[in-house]
């Protein structure tokens, strides 16, 4: 069955329609912990007012999106179905993926395909760089698949990327949201040297919910590799992100903007979860503005971060030239060494994935998707 085949509700598992995506496998079972007495939001449900945006498709929309396949580079906007889209694209402004458009994990609410990438494109800064400076952008946020088969986990090609738009558009500022790089300080060092203005890494839930949603990933690496970034160069601006609707607690979310501050993160965006598929995690409840409202008031005016992006529509680089001109970066905070690091040189991938690559190396019958059952 290809990924063009593949009904999108059907038992066989997940994958994105409209692209070739590579070896692409089921994201799981789609499992929620909710807290007694809670119960899901159908699929189907219809969406708050507060949440409907104007289908895109206006005329700087069409013109990125020609020149990302004229380019052959990917964004996050198309990848993870972002709402913002049309706004976006049409005022000129773009997330790029690079890294491929397939990684390795794959985190329950995320709509990026997940499986074996394919080999590592290293013209893809060029690339990059040449869009940008094609798009006239004053502000570019680079962000990745997790690389969990590299032993670097892309770090380089963050590196040469940055350096990329900096020497073809000068002024320009960057903006990256990387993966935990499996807590390899090394790893995290090449990127801080190349000196992005923000670095970002999110979080995306509350500590309870990380191993069941988000596997591969560990609570206190994410937030402890943001506090390395502040020892490694005080001066960097460190963003992180919580994705709301997933079945955490108004005191978990509490406690994980606490956790932030602990390694002095600057921004924090909050936004709402979007079901992207029924093979994906149950959406908990549809948060409304008021509620985002007031987590942006506790961030901001009690816990001390320097700038707080909250709203029902809001994702990681929602007005992000706006932060990187105005909010100044803070100190370390009392959190700056790496937790929950993997041991390094140890490149972990499951069974399942590293027979997907030795077939992919065959160049036998036309590609296929392989796809789990839940």
């Amino acid at each position: 069955m290809s990924a063009h085949s593949a009904p999108p509700d059907s038992s066989y598992g997940y994958a994105p329609t409209g692209k070739d995506n590579g070896v692409v496998k089921s994201k799981g079972r789609p499992d929620l912990h909710l807290e007694e007495g809670r119960e899901v939001v159908p699929l189907r449900a219809r969406k708050p007012e507060w949440l409907k945006v104007r289908s895109p498709g206006g005329p700087n929309y069409l013109r990125l999106q020609r020149l990302m396949r004229a380019q052959e580079l990917h964004t996050v906007c198309e990848e993870a179905h972002c709402p913002n889209i049309g706004e976006c694209w049409e005022s000129g402004t773009a997330t790029f993926m690079i890294l491929g458009d397939v990684c390795t994990r794959a985190c329950k609410y995320c709509a990026v395909a997940h499986g074996m990438p394919a080999a590592l494109d290293l013209d893809e800064p060029r690339r990059v760089a040449d869009s940008v400076a094609a798009m006239g952008l004053e502000h570019a946020v680079i962000t990745s698949v997790n690389r969990d088969e590299l032993a670097d986990g892309g770090a380089s090609i963050y590196a040469e990327t940055i350096r990329a738009i900096r020497r073809r558009v000068p002024g320009c500022s960057v903006e990256v949201l990387i993966p935990d790089l499996k807590g390899n300080e090394a790893a995290l060092r090449t990127v801080v040297e190349a000196e992005p203005e923000i670095l970002a890494h999110n979080i995306d839930t509350v500590e309870r919910l990380v191993r069941s949603i988000r596997p591969g990933a560990r609570y206190w690496r994410s937030i402890s590799l943001l506090g390395a970034v502040k020892r490694l160069d005080p001066r960097r601006l460190t963003k992180s992100a919580i994705i709301l609707g997933m079945g955490e607690t108004e005191e978990e979310i509490l406690q994980s903007m606490r956790d932030l501050r602990e390694a002095a993160v600057d921004i924090l965006t909050l936004g709402q979860y979007l079901r992207p598929s029924a093979h994906h995690i149950p959406l908990d409840r549809w948060v409304t503005p008021e509620e985002f409202a007031h987590w942006k008031e506790v961030g901001e005016r009690e816990l001390g971060f320097k700038h707080v992006e909250a709203g029902p529509l809001v994702r990681s680089s929602y007005h992000a030239k706006e932060q990187a001109r105005q909010v100044e970066a803070g100190g370390p905070g009392r959190l700056t060494e790496i937790l929950e690091a993997d041991p390094e040189g140890v490149v972990q991938i499951d069974p399942l994935e590293a027979k997907a690559r030795a077939a992919m190396a065959v160049p036998a019958a036309p590609k296929l998707v392989q796809i789990g059952s839940l």
